[in-house]
């Protein structure tokens, strides 16, 4: 919701009322309304002096209100000065016919209220839904309380919409580039040259564009130029390397469409705009029957495609800076190699650099739950003291959800630490399912879900999402963990040849203990009693040894059957 209202109304009504309304009309007419319409707000009332906008993006709420405040700042003097005080928040609200009221709406108006005039305020759950997402910086001004509001509310300024007095007014642009972007990767997806001749096609192509910056917006820590910018360049010659400096981005993604008969041709290219290299490419042939259904297939091979790619382009680019100049972000690209080393040591030295991190910014959302996965993962190596390890996981997963519960990758980590670890599976099913929801295009988000799902023995829907993460993320190191899920579903299944394929493919990937207490199980099953006592042996020799009662004692399985199966297969191994 957006508040805003002008600054000394009641003021300029008792100096010059007839001028005041027009010069009101005036900015209604040229500058607030077509920026409401431009960033797909609706105005819900308006009242005399203010009014109440609607937007279904916190995001795009904030750059109207920084683009009205730009052209505010441009008009040229002449009648009564029109000044408007804007306050954003995010919140529940209750919808009655086209009005809308509430807690929300009320915060809105409150916020708004104690801006300066000029001025652009958040409230601290409009900040959250914003932060990293947009170009512009943010002042944190601490809590206020609020009038009739039972709580104190901390609010943030949008620093770019307030320039100095003494400055002459300049277009919003120019403010914009002397900021500092966000500490993390930012792109452009420029509109898809259309090589077919087939105006037609412009349509495809544009739809297509538009919903892969959608997919990577759902990206927290990916900073996507909005739509409405990118779009500008359609139809223009290109400098892939001024548009990088234009739009203050590391990477820009160019591609083309041409329709041959009935089939259709889409490239596209991931290029780092400072030195123009390319960085990622791919060619994408297909029928062009279901429109809808391309687009989607499009849309999602290439944002899962760009994520681990500008990934591993950002941990090389961490390498490189000073220890003593380590952001939250740097710190949290420096943990991930040690987190495709699939060992406790190398775990340890992840959750330092993800400690750093929160350290940091006790708000990082996706650093809090990949430490809840580290921790979580040497308890289970027995790095740690498995119950003190499990209940520190789980607190920090659910700190990293409540942190942001936007992002996907802390709802997935979380979902796998409630079922896998802790066995609170309908927490689990309600964070894994939203995770899904948020960001269908990341591996990890599909796997750790997939996880919540096999160990609520919803085995077609864990089948599919581990397939999903593979299908996705193919040559990831850690995708032993995905042929281990994919081989517990067969266990459960009582499909225990195909089960022993796949543990037997993910121990020679990564041999993790459990996959081997699996694989020991399946084959006492299979009456193969020699090789699973084998199992057994190898499964002693792994430290700390675990005793039978202990692994029964932490199974976390939503059904007994499940339990009983997986404990049986072991017992029948000769596991004491």
């Amino acid at each position: 919701m957006l508040a805003a209202d002008v600054a000394g109304y009641s003021r300029l009504m008792g100096a010059d009322e007839l001028g005041t309304l027009e010069a009101l009309k005036a900015v209604r007419l040229q500058i607030v309304d077509p920026a409401i319409a431009g960033h797909k707000g609706r105005i819900v009332k308006t009242t005399g002096d203010g009014l109440l906008v609607e937007f279904a993006s916190a995001v795009d709420a904030v750059t109207c209100a920084m683009a009205v405040q730009s052209k505010m700042a441009e008009r040229e003097a002449g009648g009564p000065e029109i000044t408007l005080r804007i306050g954003i928040n995010v919140g529940d609200i209750i919808i009655d016919g086209d009005d809308i009221f509430g807690d929300g709406v009320n915060v809105a108006a409150r916020v708004e209220s104690e801006c300066v005039p000029g001025g652009v305020y958040l409230s601290d759950d409009a900040f959250r839904q914003v932060r990293g997402k947009t170009a512009f910086a943010f002042d944190d001004l601490g809590e206020k309380p609020l009038k009739n509001i039972d709580r104190p509310v901390r609010l943030y300024a949008v620093r770019s919409a307030l320039p100095p007095a003494t400055a002459s007014a300049k277009p919003l642009a120019e403010y914009t580039k002397l900021l500092p972007l966000p500490d993390k990767p930012s792109i452009a997806v420029l509109p898809f040259q259309n090589m077919s001749g087939d105006p037609e096609q412009e349509y495809f192509a544009d739809g297509m564009v538009e919903d892969i910056i959608t997919a990577l917006s759902r990206v927290k820590w990916f900073f996507v130029i909005a739509r409405n910018t990118t779009f500008t360049y359609k139809g223009r010659a290109v400098d892939i390397k001024h548009v990088g400096r234009e739009l203050g981005v590391r990477y820009v993604l160019e591609g083309s469409v041409r329709k041959a008969g009935q089939r259709v041709r889409i490239t596209g290219q991931l290029i780092e705009a400072e030195t123009g290299h390319h960085i990622w490419a791919d060619r994408f042939e297909r029928e062009y029957t279901n429109v809808f259904e391309l687009q989607d297939e499009v849309t999602s091979a290439v944002a899962s495609a760009i994520e681990p790619t500008i990934n591993l382009r950002e941990i090389e680019r961490s390498k490189k800076k000073p220890t003593s100049d380590l952001t939250a972000y740097d710190c949290f690209l420096r943990a991930q190699p040690f987190l495709r080393e699939l060992d406790a040591p190398s775990y340890a030295r992840a959750e330092g650099f993800l400690r750093q991190a929160v350290a940091i910014d006790p708000e990082y959302s996706s650093a809090l739950a990949y430490l809840a996965d580290c921790i979580g993962r040497q308890s289970i190596f027995g790095a740690r003291p498995f119950r003190e390890g499990v209940l520190e996981a789980e607190r920090i997963a659910q700190q990293a959800v409540q942190a942001d519960p936007e992002d996907g990758t802390a709802l997935a980590v979380a979902s796998w630490v409630l079922s896998v670890l802790v066995g609170k599976h309908a927490q689990s099913l309600e964070y894994g399912e939203r995770a899904l929801r948020l960001q269908p295009n990341s591996a990890l988000v599909c796997v750790n879900s997939a996880y919540g799902y096999l160990f609520r023995g919803e085995f077609d829907a864990a089948r599919h999402n581990f397939e999903r993460a593979l299908h996705i993320n193919p040559l990831d190191p850690r995708n032993y963990f995905i042929v281990q899920g994919l081989g517990m579903v067969a266990f459960f299944e009582r499909d225990f040849a195909k089960a022993l394929s796949l543990l037997t493919r993910s121990i020679e990937l990564g041999p993790a203990r459990v996959t081997w207490r699996y694989k020991a199980a399946a084959l006492a099953h299979l009456g193969r009693t020699d090789e699973a006592r084998e199992a057994v042996s190898v499964l002693r020799s792994f430290t700390p040894v675990q005793t039978l009662k202990e692994i029964a004692d932490r199974a976390t399985h939503a059904h007994p059957w499940m339990r009983e199966l997986y404990i049986g297969g072991l017992e029948k191994a000769g596991y004491e």
